[in-house]
């Protein structure tokens, strides 16, 4: 009996799904695989909110040693790879109007939608590892809980109450306290 062939999937370059038109929808892709989410839910544009709020004044507080944004934001490593995290740190000196220039991502922040799960916890996670992303937060605000991942790290460390970062070794330690940020969520 013979097997079935076997198609390989699709691969996409960054290039070709920047050309993409605007849907409402975005569009990612790493190393070719295309990541598609819908619109995020209020809750998680809250979430974000707070969180880059936070990361703002602790920024601003220091000089402004690197700068706070919120997504989406076209971030590219290679030809194949255009991802879009809810919040990113980069150091000032990368800051342009070309996000090709956004290399050096000190903290990137993703907040879990039901369609952005996977892709947020596996596939994203592994690529920030490679990139050697300081510090990833994946925000899991419907269990109230936050995965911090480094990128040597082979399992996230569970933050459930204070969320803790650092711009520099140096710097101070900023600490979000994760109710606060949590509790303006509707019931």
């Amino acid at each position: 009996m013979a097997m079935p062939a076997i198609t390989p999937a699709r691969r996409y370059t960054a290039a070709e799904v920047l050309a993409f038109p605007a849907d409402g929808n975005r569009y990612e892709v790493v190393h070719g695989e295309l990541l598609v989410t819908p619109a995020p839910r209020a809750g998680h544009q809250l979430v974000q909110i707070e969180l880059a709020v936070r990361l703002h004044a602790y920024l601003a507080a220091l000089g402004r040693p690197a700068v706070v944004l919120a997504g989406p934001a076209d971030i590219t490593w290679d030809e194949e790879t255009t991802v879009q995290p809810d919040i990113l740190v980069v150091p000032s000196h990368e800051v342009t109007t070309d996000w090709r220039s956004y290399r050096t991502l000190l903290l990137a922040v993703e907040v879990l939608s039901p369609s952005s799960t996977r892709g947020d916890r596996v596939v994203k996670r592994r690529l920030y590892q490679e990139q050697r992303v300081g510090l990833y937060w994946i925000v899991d605000a419907d269990k109230r809980l936050v995965e911090v991942w480094r990128p040597d790290d082979e399992a996230p460390e569970i933050v459930t109450d204070v969320l803790r970062w650092q711009v520099t070794p140096d710097a101070p330690v900023l600490e979000i306290a994760l109710r606060d940020v949590f509790g303006i969520l509707p019931s």
